[in-house]
């Protein structure tokens, strides 16, 4: 079996594993995490988005910070939810230009205390390759609504 071969198998193994892993939600993160791995956001039991990180516990706070770089799903769920699903490279429609209109703003606000009370799951993993294995292999195994792996 091939490298990649015997790396896809394995992924296929842990993403079960993580699936299967104990549910917690901000406030209630173990003191002791692993410190590279996979997370699973969900909520009403449905995976809503999986991400990927070298430093878990900080990542899971940062999608809650009052910064649209940081809290990239907060801005994702509430770019949906006010329909600016596309991005924009020009001053008008960016990010912050989004962050200035008050009812986006407020959205983003909710979506923030909104992901705080989401479930988390989360497995380790150090290698960055496995790592970008495993979070396509969750997102696509759970159908993920808000992963999205299209080129910018």
């Amino acid at each position: 079996m091939n490298k990649f071969a015997k790396a896809v198998k394995d992924v296929e193994k842990k993403c079960s594993e993580l699936l299967k892993t104990q549910h917690y939600t901000l406030s209630t993160l173990p003191e002791k995490m692993p410190s590279a791995g996979i997370y699973v956001f969900s909520k009403n039991g449905r995976v809503l988005y999986v991400g990927r990180t070298n430093n878990l516990r900080r990542r899971l706070q940062y999608h809650t910070r009052n910064n649209h770089n940081q809290a990239t799903f907060a801005f994702l769920l509430t770019r949906h939810r006010t329909k600016n699903k596309k991005a924009s490279y020009q001053a008008v429609g960016s990010r912050s230009d989004l962050l200035r209109q008050p009812d986006f703003k407020l959205a983003f606000d909710k979506a923030r205390i909104e992901i705080r009370n989401m479930h988390i799951q989360f497995i380790a993993e150090n290698d960055a390759n496995r790592q970008a294995l495993l979070e396509i292999c969750a997102a696509m195994h759970t159908e993920a609504k808000y992963n999205n792996f299209d080129n910018h």
